[in-house]
């Protein structure tokens, strides 16, 4: 569990320097994706102990960044379930099962795309008031509960 949380904090602490991490073209603004499993690792559950820990931790890691780090903006990016190829090829052949599942438990009735994580990222480099915040994009998933 030691190595998952210090892997876990040293991702999300090193996404404030990545050049990879999506910024737009003010270097003053710093979006950190969630670099463990986002609103689905904040309830309890059997063999997630230490990616709940991290999940949980990574907000108020992102709140005191954005104080340490001002008048640079840092925000999170918690996302569950997005609908990638990345997603594509760690589910396979259960792809579209999960698809069809999400569609009918999300309250907003879809599968979360790349798009709409990428929607969300750009708002938030775009708005010069933000800073310090986590924004969950999961479709509602975090309200249905386990």
């Amino acid at each position: 569990m030691r190595a998952l949380l210090e892997a876990g904090a040293a991702k999300a602490c090193a996404g404030v320097r990545d050049p990879a991490i999506p910024r737009s073209r003010d270097p003053a603004k710093v979006t950190v994706p969630e670099a463990v499993p986002g609103t689905g690792a904040r309830g309890p559950a059997v063999g997630l102990t230490g990616t709940a820990a991290l999940t949980v931790a990574l907000p108020a890691l992102t709140a005191n960044l954005a104080l340490e780090l001002a008048p640079i903006r840092v925000n999170l990016i918690a996302a569950g379930f997005v609908d990638t190829p990345l997603s594509a090829s760690l589910l396979g052949d259960q792809l579209e099962a999960r698809r069809e599942e999400l569609r009918a438990a999300l309250p907003v009735r879809r599968v979360v795309g790349a798009d709409d994580a990428a929607a969300l990222a750009t708002h938030i480099m775009d708005n010069d008031a933000l800073t310090g915040a986590t924004y969950d994009i999961d479709g509602g998933q975090q309200l249905l509960g386990r």
